[in-house]
């Protein structure tokens, strides 16, 4: 709550919490772990058209690294993220959201004006409770980028149980 908080202090457009933070969370808790796997980074995602320079990421990942120093900030503008992914523009952060990798990991997390977690899984969260990982329908396509993250990630290392979609 303290990390929802702190990101949601920024008053960022369109913001969210996502990938692994909420992944790894459930896996643990699905693989019935007693303390949380280390999160490579915290993926914070907002959509702002009006401001897509990366410098002003890097002034939110400071702030936030002045509200809790310890952490692994990531911040991405998903306005300007189309240009990294060489694909369209997307329409927000759902948008982005929907296009990422793995259906696990196309799921975040906010809050809301009363404080209270707002969910944001584009592909459902079958896949996320079912410990299966496969591509997003946006990375159908893209056999050999999945491929690769699945060998660099390499999940099943942690959670044994993961049930993991390989292109035949």
């Amino acid at each position: 709550m303290d990390i929802l908080r702190a990101v949601k202090s920024l008053g960022l457009p369109d913001w969210w919490i996502g990938a692994g933070f909420v992944r790894n969370k459930v896996w643990d808790h699905l693989n019935a772990y007693k303390h949380r796997t280390p999160l490579g980074d915290i993926d914070v995602i907002y959509f702002d058209r009006e401001n897509t320079n990366e410098q002003k990421e890097k002034e939110l990942e400071k702030k936030l690294k002045e509200i809790a120093s310890n952490l692994p900030w990531s911040v991405k503008n998903q306005a300007r993220m189309h240009l990294v992914n060489s694909c369209e523009a997307y329409q927000s952060s759902t948008d982005a959201l929907s296009k990422w990798p793995e259906t696990a990991t196309s799921i975040a997390i906010k809050l809301d004006e009363r404080n209270k977690i707002i969910t944001n899984f584009p592909h459902g969260i079958a896949d996320l409770i079912n410990l299966r990982v496969r591509p997003t329908p946006n990375f159908m396509s893209k056999k050999e980028i999945y491929e690769n993250r699945l060998r660099k990630k390499d999940w099943p290392s942690k959670w044994p149980t993961l049930d993991i979609f390989h292109f035949e």
